[in-house]
């Protein structure tokens, strides 16, 4: 490496670079202790911009350095609130931008939070939204989808409304009353911009009607399968199928279905050996890890 250079490879982008220092004049203050100085954001742009033409990877090299810790900036700080440190971050670590959770939060916390991530150009989703709620951000966001089943608002970045090439993941519902949590679930994965479809009212009380759905279940790259009751449906699905089943146990039944609870225990005590479990109700978190797994995987569902 040249002396002067420092040489960063920015995450997801495959490509590594050489940048010059920058000489940052210390202020008196700062020049009392260790400290390590930022260049503006401005300055980076201006140097990057050469190594990055697309505004996109320029974009995504900039997050790569505010990750590394070696820049700092204002839309960061401006992040911060007094109730809300919103991550414009994750997305660079984990692949996808922060989710906000709309139960117990304000509207206008909401707006705020969402402000801050299509400002910084990322995809926004917020579960648990009431439709109070979602009328107030539809006025401010008119682009936004809200979807009343899920309850869940989506508002994906204007710049970039591109599928991912991956795999496809089916939600599968054991009855039509689980379509709530399937709706999160499904709004996840188009958040996520990975192919999905949504079949329903297929449980084991009528086993024929799964048998139609056995090619698409076939060549998926994950199943989500939402189920309440006694939640059978995950074993018989999981013993047709190679790829994972993310069981996601409703809150649907009598009694002795304890909210849940005995469809949680039965996915988690499932004999099918490709069956996982998540909590009750969370349509967002079995959505979400079937689109981590499809979306490395290729068309079809086949390794890559």
């Amino acid at each position: 490496m040249d002396a002067g250079r420092i040489e960063v490879a920015f995450a997801g982008s495959g490509v590594s670079s050489c940048l010059p220092m920058i000489p940052i004049p210390l202020t008196e203050q700062e020049s009392r202790g260790p400290f390590v100085s930022h260049p503006a954001e401005t300055d980076l742009k201006a140097l990057l911009s050469s190594a990055y033409p697309d505004p996109r990877d320029l974009a995504r090299a900039i997050a790569g350095l505010r990750g590394l810790g070696l820049e700092k900036t204002t839309a960061v700080a401006a992040a911060r609130n007094a109730d809300t440190d919103v991550d414009l971050l994750r997305r660079d670590r984990c692949g996808f931008a922060e989710v906000i959770y709309g139960e117990g939060k304000s509207a206008e916390q909401i707006l705020r939070i969402m402000q801050q991530l299509q400002t910084a150009g990322q995809d926004i989703l917020a579960t648990r939204i009431n439709r109070d709620t979602a009328n107030r951000i539809v006025r401010t966001f008119p682009k936004a989808e809200y979807s009343n089943a899920g309850r869940t608002i989506r508002l994906m970045a204007e710049n970039d409304r591109k599928q991912r090439d991956c795999g496809t993941v089916v939600v599968l519902t054991a009855g039509s009353t689980d379509l709530p949590v399937a709706a999160e679930s499904l709004e996840t994965l188009r958040w996520m911009r990975v192919p999905s479809v949504l079949l329903q009212d297929a449980g084991v009380a009528g086993p024929h009607r799964l048998q139609q759905h056995l090619p698409q279940l076939q060549s998926a790259a994950a199943i989500v399968c939402v189920a309440g009751m006694e939640a059978a449906l995950p074993s018989v699905v999981g013993g047709y199928v190679s790829c994972p089943v993310i069981g996601v146990p409703t809150s649907v039944g009598y009694g002795a279905s304890l909210g849940g609870i005995t469809a949680m225990l039965s996915m988690l005590t499932c004999c099918a050996s490709n069956v996982v479990c998540v909590n009750i109700d969370a349509g967002f978190k079995g959505g979400y890890t079937a689109g981590l797994i499809a979306s490395r995987t290729q068309h079809k569902g086949t390794a890559p």
